[in-house]
């Protein structure tokens, strides 16, 4: 299908004083959380709450700090997630897209509101 790349907002709901962010983040249903570079981290005033292992493709492993919480929005999404700091773009996984009920539309290679839900999002809660 190609890259997905979306504009998104990120907050730091603990400090209302810092201005958001906008940055490009790769959409990737295939991956699970929020990953965010250092700068960014830096940017929004995110003190380490823990540290977390992680699994690259490679398969090799490592371990990353663990920041949040940080409000995200999108279109007329919002959510809130902690992020694993890493790489050098923000990395929008399936848990954030999943919370926000964004779709990725692989015709247009575009991230998305939820066509079935286009005014505020839905979930399953059972």
């Amino acid at each position: 299908m190609g890259l997905v790349n979306a504009k998104v907002i990120l907050r730091n709901p603990t400090k209302p004083e810092l201005e958001p962010v906008e940055v490009d983040a790769l959409a990737d249903s295939a991956a699970v959380h929020l990953c965010i570079p250092p700068h960014v981290q830096i940017q929004l005033g995110l003190e380490e709450i823990d540290r977390k292992e992680v699994t690259l493709a490679d398969g090799s492993r490592r371990v990353v700090p663990y920041v949040g919480p940080i409000e995200l929005r999108f279109k007329n999404r919002v959510g809130f997630a902690g992020a694993l700091v890493m790489g050098d773009q923000t990395l929008l996984g399936a848990i954030p897209m999943e919370d926000m009920d964004l779709v990725i539309n692989p015709r247009t290679k575009s991230l998305d509101v939820n066509p079935n839900s286009p005014n505020f999002s839905t979930t399953i809660v059972k």
